[in-house]
């Protein structure tokens, strides 16, 4: 998806950085293509000014960060939204600012909210429906989805160490396929004691129990 905006300007960099402004960006993120080269003229007869089609490229991170800035301005919230690469998802949303945790929810069922929401409105604005190119981006608010994951990988081993020990399955609380996943990679590591998941949508639980030899 792109957006363009031809712009004039006594130079091309001046024609650039002014299709830039009028496309709510800066000229670091555009690229462009020279229409007509400026005209110096003589004693000001012939001059002409820099002509230029400034393209914005937009990706559906780009529509989850103005989702999210909208959303925020509307709930009268002051915070900071900002984009980093995510080794799982491609992309990470983070929001900082301490106004901004009430988004957060009990063991992050608001935040997921938001996260399904932001992912909905950049696929749909793309008309991306099919699976093979939907793009996943990773909502996070004030590093909680760091402190969320050491907190359930810590809870994946203390309860391996608990089926190991009592020789008996334990199912855990109900939790989203992100949290489901981080649980599956760390008692992946554990040998005697494998997961599986049970249940149907918000209700899927993991059961971690003994291995059979």
């Amino acid at each position: 998806m792109r957006k363009e905006y031809t712009a004039i300007g006594k130079t091309i960099e001046a024609a650039v950085e002014r299709g830039a402004k009028e496309l709510g960006t800066t000229a670091d993120k555009v690229t462009y293509e020279v229409i007509a080269e400026p005209k110096k003229g003589f004693f000001g007869f012939g001059e002409a000014p820099a002509k230029v089609k400034v393209i914005l490229e937009i990706q559906p991170v780009d529509i989850g960060v103005e989702f999210v800035r909208t959303l925020l301005s509307d709930m009268g919230i002051q915070a900071e939204v900002t984009v980093s690469d995510n080794s799982d998802s491609g992309k990470c949303i983070n929001i900082s600012g301490s106004e901004a945790a009430v988004l957060i929810g009990h063991h992050g069922d608001t935040l997921d909210q938001l996260q399904y929401l932001v992912n909905l409105a950049a696929n749909k604005k793309f008309g991306d429906d099919d699976e093979r190119n939907y793009t996943r981006i990773l909502v996070d608010i004030e590093g909680y989805r760091q402190k969320r994951e050491q907190t359930l990988r810590a809870l994946a081993r203390r309860t391996a160490a608990r089926v190991l020990k009592y020789k008996r399955s334990i199912t855990l609380e109900p939790m989203c396929a992100y949290e489901r996943r981080i649980i599956h990679s760390e008692i992946q590591g554990i040998q005697g004691v494998v997961t599986n998941s049970i249940g149907v949508e918000n209700n899927r639980r993991i059961v971690v129990y003994l291995e059979k030899k």
